[in-house]
């Protein structure tokens, strides 16, 4: 990923992706939860798990204050509207100035991918063993995918399969579909070191699929991520929250 051009410019060609930690004390979560609005804190003490809930008020509260940087105004008095399948953008006024963002977060570990003029999708996860993935390929995977993942040493395939399922849920969370668009009707590259790339598999629309591109992204050691965008030609540029951290 490349360095930003600037302070907070964003240039039509750019996505920023900010890499930001969750777990904060207790204190901290406390002073962010002043930027969240009403509804959001509704939905924090919703959550049975405390560290849950402080995850999603950090959570919260840094897109808020990261977005404000880009708008202007103060992190507390952007509002949010949401798609037909739930997916977040910035409602009027602050929706003039064309920003786009998304949002994904695995284990402590958030991802927050901010562009103008162009829809985004962004997801990451933590590798970690799981019982039940050759199921999920089965399930969810096209053919290419998974004639790719059994092609696979026994040691690469655990990242494989979460390789696929970041590049997969970014391009779904780009258009905005949910789980409602089948998962197996386009296919991602997987392989260790392969170049990310999106192509349609199955009865899809492959001119749909053509508008989209996809970017690996090497957010920590022991994740993986990617960010999906529509058109081509756009570039990456990877930042840390706080800055300089």
């Amino acid at each position: 990923m490349a360095e930003p051009s600037g302070s907070w410019d964003l240039a039509p060609d750019e996505i920023h992706v900010w890499r930001a930690g969750l777990d904060e004390p207790e204190g901290k979560v406390r002073r962010l939860a002043r930027l969240l609005s009403d509804e959001e804190r509704e939905r924090a003490d919703r959550f049975v798990l405390d560290r849950v809930r402080r995850r999603f008020i950090v959570g919260r509260a840094l897109l808020r204050t990261i977005l404000g940087r880009y708008l202007g105004p103060s992190p507390d008095q952007i509002r949010f509207a949401y798609g037909a399948h739930g997916k977040p953008a910035l409602a009027p006024p602050d929706d003039e100035a064309g920003l786009r963002f998304n949002v994904s977060h695995s284990d402590g570990l958030a991802l927050y991918a901010i562009g103008r003029g162009r829809e985004i999708g962004v997801d990451v996860e933590r590798i970690r063993p799981l019982p039940g993935a050759e199921r999920i390929a089965e399930r969810f995977f096209s053919l290419p995918e998974r004639t790719a993942l059994q092609a696979l040493p026994a040691s690469a395939k655990l990242e494989a399969f979460f390789t696929c399922w970041t590049r997969k849920e970014a391009y779904i969370k780009a258009r905005g579909d949910g789980l409602g668009h089948p998962l197996d009707q386009f296919a991602v590259t997987l392989a260790p070191g392969e170049p990310a790339r999106l192509w349609p598999a199955g009865a899809d629309d492959g001119h749909e699929v053509s508008r989209w591109s996809l970017e690996a992204l090497p957010p920590a050691p022991g994740y993986v991520a990617a960010v999906a965008a529509r058109g081509r030609g756009w570039r990456v540029a990877s930042r840390r929250w706080p800055q300089g951290a």
